[in-house]
C-alpha cells in the first residue's frame, strides 16, 4: 500500500492572513508521551512558531520522550515531568506517592505565567496538568478520555479528520488558524556532533553508511502494543530472501532481545543487533545515516520520518491513514484480513490475525524495490 499515490505529498499554502498573538504570547503544550505521539506533536508546535514567532513556547513532557525535544528550535523553554513516578504510585496504590508526583508537576509549572495552555493528550491527566498551569484560556481536543473537558475552558471543534496529526492540529483552531497553510512534517534536529558520532559507531560496528552496493537495512522488531507485533519468524523468513550485500541492523530496547534472536536465527546468516545499546537521540543519529527502516507502527518510525529515513511499516490494528508519516518517502503493508484498524491494544479475539496475514513474501518484495 503506497499512501503517495492517492493523496499528495504536501499541499500548497494559501496565502491567507492569520491572527496574530500578541507579542510574547506565553503558551503551554501538554503532551507528556508517547514517543510517536510526541513525535507528531511537533508538527503542531513547529506550525504554530511559523505562522505566530512571536509567540514563547513551553512544552510539558515526560521522560523518555523528553529527549527528542532537546534542541527543537520551535521549543523555548522545556519542562520535564516523570509522570511514570505518577503511574507506579497508582498501581502500588500509593496515595502519598501520588501527592508527592502531583506536587513536584505543580511546583514546576508554578514559576510560569501562562497566557494559553493547549492540551493535546486529552487524558484526565493532562487536563490536571493544564489547569494546574494557571493559564486562563485552556483549549482541550476531542478525544474519547473521559473528564479531560472540566478541565479546559474550550474544546477545539471535533472534525472529521482521520489523523492524529490533524486532531491534534484542531487544538489551534481556537486561535484562529485553518488547515490551509498546515506543512506537514515532524522536527528532530541533530548536531553536527551528533552526526560524527553516528558515522564514527556505524565505522566501529564494521558497518558501511553511503555505499548504494552495499543499502542499509535496519529492522526494529516490536511494539509497545502486543498485537501490533508480527511474529519474529517472520522478519528473519522475509529478510533471509535478501541478497547478501544488504546490511541488516535490528534495534530496539534490551527487553527486545529474544525476539531480535530468533529472527536472525530464521535469518541464517550474520547481522549486527544494537538493541539497548543506545538512547532515543543516539538512535535518531543513526537513523539518518541508513537507507531504510522495516518496523510496525512505533515510535522509532516517526523518528525515522523526523530525520528523513525511508521506512516500510506494518499495520494491522492501526492504520496509516490515521498514524501515518504525512511525509513522502514512507511506505505501508496494510493486512489484507478483514479484521484490521481496531485500535485495540489486544486482539478480542486472541489471535493477532491482522498480522499474522501479513506474509513474509510480500514484505521481501516492497523492500527489494525500494532498495534497488
Amino acid at each position: 500500500m503506497d499512501r503517495w499515490k492517492n493523496q499528495p505529498a504536501r499541499r500548497k499554502i494559501m496565502k491567507k492572513k492569520h491572527p496574530v498573538l500578541a507579542a510574547g504570547t506565553r503558551i503551554l503544550i501538554v503532551r507528556l508521551s508517547a514517543i510517536g505521539d510526541v513525535m507528531h506533536a511537533t508538527a503542531v508546535v513547529h506550525n504554530l512558531k511559523r505562522l505566530q514567532p512571536g509567540c514563547h513556547i513551553t512544552w510539558l513532557v515526560s521522560p523518555p520522550a523528553a529527549s527528542l525535544l532537546a534542541g527543537n528550535p520551535d521549543i523555548d523553554a522545556l519542562l520535564v515531568w516523570d509522570r511514570r513516578a505518577l503511574d507506579r504510585a497508582f498501581a502500588a496504590k500509593d496515595l502519598r506517592g501520588i501527592v508527592r508526583s502531583l506536587a513536584a508537576a505543580r511546583k514546576l509549572l508554578r514559576p510560569h505565567a501562562f497566557d494559553i495552555a493547549l492540551d493535546i493528550q486529552g487524558l484526565f491527566l493532562s487536563g490536571l496538568l493544564t489547569r494546574m498551569s494557571g493559564a486562563p484560556r485552556r483549549i482541550g481536543i476531542h478525544e474519547r478520555h473521559e473528564g479531560n473537558f472540566l478541565f479546559m475552558t474550550e474544546l477545539a471543534p471535533d472534525l472529521k479528520a482521520k489523523h492524529k496529526i490533524h486532531r491534534y492540529l484542531s487544538a489551534l483552531q481556537p486561535l484562529g488558524f485553518d488547515f490551509s497553510a498546515f506543512q506537514p512534517g515532524l522536527v528532530l534536529p541533530l548536531a553536527a556532533a551528533q552526526r560524527t558520532w553516528a558515522k564514527d559507531f556505524w565505522q566501529a560496528q564494521g558497518v558501511e553508511t553511503g555505499n548504494p552496493r552495499r543499502p542499509l537495512l535496519l529492522v526494529n522488531t516490536r511494539t509497545t502494543w502486543p498485537d501490533k507485533n508480527w511474529p519474529a519468524e517472520n522478519f528473519g523468513h522475509c529478510l533471509r530472501a535478501l541478497g547478501p550485500h544488504i546490511q541488516i541492523v535490528f534495534t530496539g530496547a534490551a527487553a527486545d532481545a529474544p525476539c531480535i534472536a530468533k529472527a536472525q536465527q530464521r535469518l541464517g546468516r550474520p547481522s549486527l543487533s544494537i538493541a539497548g545499546k543506545t538512547t532515543l537521540s543516539e538512535l535518531a543519529a543513526l537513523f539518518a545515516e541508513a537507507d531504510l527502516l522495516l518496523t510496525g507502527d512505533t515510535g522509532p518510525l516517526y523518528i525515522a520520518e523526523a530525520v528523513g529515513l525511508p521506512t516500510l511499516s506494518l499495520w494491522g490494528p492501526t492504520h496509516p491513514d490515521i498514524y501515518g508519516p504525512l511525509t513522502s518517502g514512507h511506505h505501508f503493508v496494510l493486512s489484507p484480513h478483514s479484521c484490521t484498524a481496531c485500535c485495540k491494544t489486544k486482539c478480542r479475539h486472541h489471535t493477532n490475525a491482522c498480522m499474522n496475514a501479513i506474509t513474509p513474501e510480500s514484505v521481501t518484495e516492497k523492500i527489494k524495490r525500494l532498495l534497488q
